[in-house]
């Protein structure tokens, strides 16, 4: 047993060959990573993206794709094939005998491998074809009802083209028809254009003789009764002798002759204010106010050929008096309408007038600077006032007839003595236009409004301003007084009507009108309503 122990526990050596593998083992060097970037706390989606940071084939991992699902047609088998094809027609019978006899075949194995064997491309490509067929089909079907439709509007447009042609033809036919129907009128009604120019002239000359006879009767009249009162004062105690008597006659003469002289002296003296006003008749009287409800329209006449600039009423007579833009002025009867007598002369547009207090006479004032008097007995212009230097707005007559103001573009009023023609005083004191001028009644005290935004009073005698009234906030157009003289109305551009108490020298109320200018203002005669005509066309009341 030593023995065998012995044997075992001897060694030998031997020497041996380590040969290259053949794997080619690589190793790689491992990078030290930053203490910063592993954390105590460290979770799944850090650890993930510290191994996506590497590198190459050992870190690397193969991205996820997403895989789409397709849908793989499977071809029909034999049957199924038959089966979808009955079920398509509808042929349910057929369907039920194919199927019985096709499960007994199948039951007693006389079906080979070749029988239920998926059908052949071609027949699936038939029956797609059948189905885009089938389709096809019903697209022309709805294409033919389209180009049915289509096909029948075409007749009804057609057919409308057709009527609305013809008639458009019956239309020109017409309208050539009433041409020459027209022009065959025209033709017609030419000769008779000089007979009635002709008949209006004749006309407008008898209205006016009617007119000047009219007037030659008061004139007449009136002499008469001054003279009857100037015999009677001379000869008291005589009797005035009889028209058929040769004395009278002389003695007609003799009177005649000596007023015709007194006349001829006078004209050439400058007349005079009066010292005093007068009294106001008007004063204390009181007149019922008129029923503006019942107003309307009663007479609508052509007067002028352009914008008819101002109206005044004759003192006596139903006569309106209008100035136009045609350079004209004219009188009609009211309310007729019937021209009685026009005047030309002036250079310009017309923008005033005004009635002398007896009716006889007529003061106009123009754009070209000239304020003008005219005499309705000899139906002629009696003097031409040339002291502005520009345009004339407004004119006045006193109330006793022997001066006139008018109101200019010079920023100035003028006072001029009718029987001279010379110009009196001139008011100054306005820096812009002066659109309006007015007596106060039965006073030497004249009325101005003015585009600096103020109407003034001023004294006739001295030309000096007695009271300016301020308010406005625009150019003032138009100032009026009341019959009693007491009060001023007064409008501006801005649709604004003023009414000022002229002895308290204040505002006594404002009326707005609306949104156009107020060209001009009256008060009637019960001092209670306003009359304001604006630029929109209408009169306010």
């Amino acid at each position: 047993m030593e023995g065998e122990a012995k044997v075992e526990g001897v060694y030998t050596l031997e020497e041996e060959t380590i040969e290259e593998s053949d794997d080619d083992l690589e190793f790689e060097e491992v990078v030290e990573e930053d203490d910063e970037d592993l954390d105590d706390e460290e979770d799944l989606e850090t650890a993930m993206k510290t191994i996506l940071k590497k590198d190459g084939p050992a870190g690397a991992f193969p991205a996820h794709v997403e895989k789409k699902a397709e849908v793989q047609r499977r071809p029909e088998v034999i049957d199924d094939f038959i089966r979808n094809f009955l079920i398509s027609k509808s042929m349910t019978k057929t369907l039920e005998a194919f199927q019985t006899e096709w499960y007994e075949l199948q039951q007693k194995g006389k079906l080979s491998d070749e029988d239920v064997a998926v059908v052949p491309d071609l027949y699936l490509r038939n029956r797609q074809l059948d189905g885009i067929i089938q389709q096809l089909r019903k697209d022309l079907e709805k294409a033919q009802e389209v180009a049915e439709k289509a096909k029948n509007t075409w007749d009804k447009l057609r057919k409308e083209r057709d009527f609305h042609r013809m008639h458009h033809k019956r239309v020109v036919q017409e309208k050539n028809k009433l041409v020459v129907d027209i022009k065959r009128l025209k033709k017609h009604y030419s000769h008779f254009e000089p007979t009635l120019k002709e008949l209006q002239h004749k006309y407008e000359v008898a209205m006016k003789e009617k007119m000047l006879m009219r007037l030659e009767r008061d004139k007449l009249s009136h002499k008469v009764e001054s003279l009857e009162r100037t015999v009677k004062a001379d000869v008291p105690k005589r009797s005035l002798p009889s028209p058929n008597q040769s004395g009278g006659k002389s003695q007609d003469k003799k009177i005649s002759m000596t007023h015709a002289e007194t006349n001829k002296e006078n004209a050439n003296e400058d007349s005079v204010l009066p010292p005093d006003d007068r009294e106001n008749p008007f004063l204390d009287s009181e007149f019922d106010p008129p029923k503006v409800e019942n107003m309307s329209l009663r007479k609508t006449f052509k007067a002028h050929g352009a914008a008819v600039s101002n109206i005044c009423v004759h003192p006596r007579k139903p006569i309106l008096g209008t100035c136009s833009d045609d350079g004209t002025w004219r009188m009609y009867s009211i309310p007729n309408g019937d021209l009685i007598m026009s005047g030309d002369g002036h250079k310009d547009w017309v923008s005033g007038m005004d009635f002398h207090p007896r009716g006889t006479h007529a003061v106009t004032g123009s754009g070209d600077g000239t304020v003008k008097i005219w005499s309705f007995s000899s139906a002629s212009c009696t003097s031409t006032l040339r002291d502005h230097t520009q345009a004339v707005w407004s004119v006045a007559y006193h109330d006793l007839g022997d001066f006139v103001v008018s109101a200019s573009m010079d920023h100035t009023a003028k006072l001029w003595d009718t029987a001279t023609g010379r110009c009196q005083q001139t008011f100054r004191g306005h820096v812009d236009s002066v659109n309006h001028v007015t007596f106060q009644p039965f006073s030497n005290n004249i009325c101005t409004a003015s585009g600096d935004k103020t109407v003034s009073l001023w004294d006739s005698r001295s030309g000096l301003c007695i009271q300016t009234f301020y308010g406005h906030l625009n150019s003032v157009t138009c100032a009026a007084f009341s019959l009693r003289g007491d009060t001023i109305a007064s409008s501006d551009a801005d649709g604004v009507v003023k009414i000022w108490d002229v002895r308290m020298v204040a505002e006594r109320e404002e009326i707005i009108t609306g949104d156009y200018p107020v060209n001009q203002c009256h008060i009637d005669r019960s001092g209670s309503n306003i009359a304001c005509a604006c630029d929109d066309g209408f009169v306010r009341v």
